[in-house]
């Protein structure tokens, strides 16, 4: 049936016209597919577009388009074509080798003459399973995936879904991003499916989606849930379960907790995709310390000592999913301070203490967001605005640490200049003198160089 839908931006309508007609002129047919469609269903403007070719095989799509773009080939065995420079992905319909869904490796091959309702049946699920030939603007939706938009339901579109594993994790990120909520015969098949084998970095592409672009983050992670694929995150898996002070957290136990703090994490995301990729992974992995160290031995539930217990958990679950050592290594110092805020404001803390949490996690503004989220993840209590943050970044930023560790102002070159000599001492004295300046005894060069001559006598 005929649809009219519109490319809002003129450069990327420009080029889907001059793609189009290039394909057309050669015999070929263009569609359309997948995220750019559900996204003009819904009335957004997509930013990126996918366009599936029938009737050209690859080499012949390949010369087409190089005389008009750079394009990068991806894929041996079937056609996937980007266009440099453009949101544009191109591919051709595929099929895998073998009928076998069990088989490994996923290896397929392009086929220009499969049906568009076929190909569409390969697709992920049926939100995704739409086409549309902009020329003709005939409108393909063989699995109802509009019907499913309207009613916030995800569900798979065909049992060649079991194709590709990991469209469990894409989902969980979807139904964060979309608000939908699983069809129980499409958590029945995922639960059959396993992560096994997967490579790590397509783990992650899925959960930084989750977390860059989930609206509500928990529909995700509880599809996960129901899905029982907690059994591949043994982290999160422990959370369910674990008790906590019902007066302190009326929500429930410490995964409910975390689904609300994310949540509200969602709503705060500032669009700096490196802030809030670390801090959204600061606020999933704050508490899991907790299993570790929840007890009722006092008469009530607490977790003393969780903080410091969360670093090996969150370390464990990071490396399974980014080889990111500096990632990983910015977001455990959230994990480790996150009831700092809270502890600082309350003793009415020094300058010096507030510096010296700045070295250690060296971005105070990321810290106060993922202890903010904490403090607000505990409905029905009431959240008051969480004062402690708004303390402690003023005081960061009146010391100029907000963003940021605190520099040191005497370094190895100035010792070597006062006459030391390179060594062991020459790194203690250094020790010495950072320290002086987190505790405030000096807060210029010439102050510290003061300081360092006091120093020089007894290290020699």
């Amino acid at each position: 049936m005929p649809v009219r839908f519109r490319i809002e931006d003129p450069a990327l309508a420009g080029s889907l016209r001059h793609i189009e007609q290039l394909i057309r002129r050669a015999g070929g047919r263009m569609w359309l597919v997948g995220g750019c469609i559900r996204d003009l269903v819904l009335g957004r403007q997509p930013h990126d577009l996918d366009i599936e070719v029938s009737g050209l095989p690859p080499g012949q799509l390949h010369t087409l388009l190089t005389e008009h773009f750079s394009v990068q080939f991806v894929g041996k065995a079937f056609g996937v074509f980007k266009l440099q420079g453009l949101p544009i992905d191109i591919s051709i319909p595929s099929r895998l080798l073998t009928d076998n869904e069990s088989a490994t490796g996923q290896l397929r091959q392009s086929d220009p003459d499969m049906d568009i309702d076929e190909a569409l049946a390969r697709r992920d699920f049926t939100v995704n399973a739409m086409a549309w030939d902009p020329d003709t603007l005939e409108f393909h939706d063989p699995f109802n995936g509009r019907a499913d938009l309207d009613a916030h339901v995800l569900r798979h579109t065909s049992e060649r879904f079991t194709e590709d594993p990991l469209r469990v994790l894409r989902g969980m990120q979807l139904a964060a991003r979309f608000g939908l909520t699983a069809a129980p015969e499409t958590v029945t098949l995922c639960s059959t499916l396993t992560q096994d084998g997967q490579p790590s970095e397509r783990l992650w592409e899925e959960w930084k989606t989750l977390l860059l672009q989930g609206v509500k983050p928990s529909l995700g992670l509880q599809f996960l849930s129901d899905c029982g694929w907690l059994r591949f995150y043994p982290e999160l898996a422990a959370l369910q379960g674990c008790v906590q002070d019902p007066i302190w957290h009326p929500e429930g136990d410490v995964w409910i907790h975390t689904l609300h703090c994310l949540d509200w994490f969602a709503l705060e995301c500032t669009g700096n995709q490196q802030d809030d990729l670390i801090t959204g992974l600061g606020i999933l992995c704050h508490d899991f310390g907790k299993p570790a160290t929840t007890t009722t031995d006092y008469g009530r539930i607490t977790s003393r000592g969780h903080e410091p217990e969360g670093e090996a958990p969150t370390r464990r679950f990071l490396e399974r999913l980014t080889n990111q050592e500096d990632l990983i290594n910015e977001v455990i110092p959230l994990v480790l301070c996150h009831l700092r805020p809270r502890a600082l404001f309350d003793a009415n803390a020094s300058d010096s203490a507030v510096r010296r949490l700045a070295k250690q996690v060296k971005r105070i503004d990321r810290l106060v967001r993922v202890a903010r989220a904490d403090h607000a993840g505990r409905p029905p209590k009431p959240f008051d605005g969480f004062p402690a943050g708004a303390w402690l970044l003023e005081r960061a930023r009146r010391l100029e640490v907000e963003d940021q560790a605190p520099a040191p102002l005497v370094t190895g070159r100035h010792l070597l200049e006062l006459g030391m000599l390179p060594g062991p001492r020459l790194g203690e004295i250094l020790d010495d003198c950072y320290d002086a300046q987190l505790d405030g005894l000096f807060t210029t060069l010439d102050g510290g160089l003061v300081y360092a001559r006091t120093k020089l006598p007894s290290m020699r």
